[in-house]
């Protein structure tokens, strides 16, 4: 198989190739350790290329912007890519309230780009990795959203993911590119860039300093570790009929969760546990606008794939917390 990863530079997408190059996911996968691998990122903030320094002999890295259809395209045609797997994303909610548009450059205009791409190249099909945000929150009493849902999106970031749903969805049905979505809870793990949520709270609490916490805390969201998030992406990539066709039009979208909903004030307590740090620490501070209450996917639909978790919250905030420490 010959893979695009773009975005392979950041958090979730250099844990996917690391993984894929080692061979090393779930076991009903045949994977492949030498596929050809070509990676594109644009290596803004986020990313960072020494993530992939020990596979780096074994892949094609190309700093580029998915927004460059004609780079895309000679990429495709030159390397033979039959699947392009798109992590390249601006993610963080706070940015994207401060300013949206370089959300809407890349999650939007750069993925059509990738369509683009496919409608040229009718043969390669496109793994958009999106997210449990495009639904919006849900109240405690309701049930985890499920694949067919209506997209009700809070801010500017989820916003634009559900923006490019949409573009791919029309694209799937107007020109036939052979297309697969997959939607994913909260991840954590190493590679994480400090501003998100728990590696805030291992940066903060290592510093002694206070660590700042929404509200009341309340808020609650399913977390996966990164590794778990890759073996679903794995499952969906071998599995033929997860991708739209003029033959195949249905089960292209996948929800991928660990059914484990945790209080955002239990994730920082549980993280200054396992740093032996005081909750004396924790900061309510105000909410952000338009904060989503809840967050939960129904993820029978990758779970039919043969997915399944392997990696407890414990264990996954553990070896989350050892990276931080030794990364300094």
């Amino acid at each position: 198989m010959s893979l695009l990863v773009t975005g392979a530079a950041g958090f979730i997408g250099s844990h996917f190739v690391l993984r894929h190059c080692s061979g090393q996911v779930l076991r009903h996968c045949e994977r492949h350790p030498d596929d050809a691998i070509v990676v594109l990122d644009k290596l803004t903030y986020a990313a960072d290329r020494s993530f992939l320094d020990s596979v780096m002999d074994r892949i094609v890295f190309v700093q580029g912007d998915i927004a460059d259809t004609p780079l895309v395209s000679s990429l495709v045609q030159q390397h033979g890519i039959e699947t392009m797997v798109n992590f390249a994303a601006e993610t963080h909610v706070d940015r994207s309230i401060e300013d949206e548009h370089p959300f809407l450059q890349t999650n939007v205009l750069g993925v059509q780009s990738l369509i683009d791409v496919c409608k040229a190249h009718p043969t390669a099909r496109l793994l958009h990795i999106s997210t449990d945000e495009v639904y919006g929150d849900i109240d405690d009493d309701d049930p985890p959203r499920a694949v067919g849902d209506p997209l009700f999106p809070s801010s500017p970031y989820a916003a634009s993911k559900a923006a490019a749903e949409m573009l791919i969805i029309a694209a799937m049905r107007t020109y036939g590119i052979k297309a697969a979505v997959t939607r994913c809870t909260n991840n954590y793990g190493p590679h994480q860039f400090s501003e998100k949520f728990i590696p805030t709270v291992i940066r903060c609490a290592l510093k002694d300093e206070p660590v700042p916490v929404y509200a009341e805390g309340k808020n609650k969201r399913d977390w996966l570790y990164v590794t778990d998030h890759c073996d679903a992406l794995e499952a969906v990539l071998t599995t033929p009929w997860a991708f739209w066709d003029d033959t195949i039009q249905s089960g292209h979208f996948f929800n991928i969760s660990a059914d484990d909903e945790r209080q955002n004030i239990d994730v920082a307590k549980a993280v200054l546990k396992v740093l032996g740090k005081p909750e004396s620490l924790i900061h309510f501070v105000p909410d952000r606008p338009g904060h989503d209450w809840r967050y939960a996917l129904d993820s029978s639909s990758i779970r039919k794939l043969g997915w399944k978790p392997q990696v407890s919250f414990e264990e996954g905030l553990r070896r989350t917390v050892e990276w931080f420490v030794r990364r300094g």
